[in-house]
């Protein structure tokens, strides 16, 4: 793959942009994790906290784009990556089993410990996007660990702000999925076949999370309003 093909630009866009819209987790973990520290070591607690955790994604990462090459493991962790896709927009995330450290090193194990567990959908959604390129996967760590660092809490106000961001981020790991999906070895012929049907076969899935996503948060939104008309009439 050229560095500075349109195919390689894309990919490595699709990575920094996945990266970001699954920072909501790591900005709120290290905002939990650093609270009861001084202000000087928070700071020391988000740099050194986030370069461990990005270190150990970065190799979990890199070890599942080999693992992919293992046959029906593209089409596994595309369905996975399409229930994450669909999680993000309807899940209502709790963090309330995040512990505040009492010291720097305890808030950074915290960091690091919870960022992991919380990783896997970063770890399939990356691995999946950068279809086996360790470049790409490295560029996108290095261009996304800064934004992470410093910008993760200003990104999660700008998704507060315009909800419709989430939705678009969702479509992408959607669309990451279903290209895993064609992408494996043991079915890819069926896609390779015909463009048109592999298209199809994207734009589906696409529209099929986006619209399930929409469907569950309208009605979730129509029961807790009933739910507040009935509770203010009695």
């Amino acid at each position: 793959m050229d560095f500075f093909s349109l195919e390689f630009l894309s990919a490595l866009i699709t990575i920094v942009f996945i990266d970001l819209i699954l920072a909501g987790d790591n900005a709120i973990v290290i905002g939990l994790a650093a609270r009861k520290l001084p202000k000087i070591q928070q700071k020391k607690a988000v740099i050194w906290g986030t370069v461990g955790a990005v270190g150990i994604r970065a190799l979990a990462t890199i070890l599942v784009v080999y693992l992919l090459d293992i046959p029906w493991l593209m089409l596994t962790g595309g369905i996975l990556l399409l229930w994450i896709a669909y999680k993000l927009l309807v899940d209502e995330n709790s963090h309330e089993d995040i512990k505040a450290g009492n010291n720097l090193w305890q808030s950074i194990r915290t960091i690091i410990i919870a960022d992991a567990a919380m990783g896997i959908d970063n770890v399939i959604a990356v691995a999946g996007a950068a279809h086996g390129n360790i470049t790409l996967v490295i560029l996108g760590l290095l261009i996304s660990i800064p934004v992470v660092v410093w910008g993760s809490t200003l990104f999660i106000k700008i998704i507060e702000r315009f909800p419709w961001i989430i939705y678009l981020g969702s479509g992408v790991l959607a669309y990451t999925a279903a290209k895993m999906i064609t992408h494996e070895p043991k079915i890819d012929q069926l896609f390779a076949s015909s463009r048109l049907f592999e298209w199809s076969f994207l734009i589906l899935v696409v529209v099929v999370i986006i619209v399930a996503g929409l469907w569950r948060n309208t009605a979730r939104s129509r029961r807790a309003a009933n739910e507040k008309s009935r509770g203010t009439l009695s």
